[in-house]
């Protein structure tokens, strides 16, 4: 069954706008911290923005100012809203959930990728 399902991926002129959104199953979203991770042709895969079950965010350094990654409990859906995109900021768009497990087991869950392509 699919737990992560992701949206919101497309076409854009560099400057522009896009949201990405990924549901999660409840289970997942309330015991795990939601993120997205990029990956362009011939790079590894990279953390773009994180939020914690209390609300932490982080944030790579490449979008700082740029991206905002927020969460709605009601939804069990976390977003990434993208501005002023840059050519380089194109690439798979993946959610992830995980945690690290100290005393829980572990768990890592990856979407199916959303393609986001900023044109020059």
């Amino acid at each position: 069954q699919v737990q992560l399902v992701e949206s919101g991926g497309g076409l854009v002129q560099a400057g522009g706008s896009l949201r990405l959104s990924c549901a999660a199953s409840a289970t997942i979203f309330s015991t795990n911290t939601m993120g997205w991770y990029r990956q362009a042709p011939g790079k590894q895969r990279e953390l773009v923005a994180d939020i914690a079950r209390g609300g932490s965010t982080n944030y790579a350094e490449a979008v700082k100012g740029r991206f905002t990654i927020s969460r709605d409990n009601a939804k069990n859906t976390v977003y990434l809203q993208m501005n002023s995109l840059k050519p380089e900021d194109t690439g798979v768009y993946y959610c992830n959930a995980r945690r690290l497990g100290i005393i829980r087991a572990p768990e890592n869950y990856w979407g199916q990728g959303t393609q986001v392509t900023v044109s020059s």
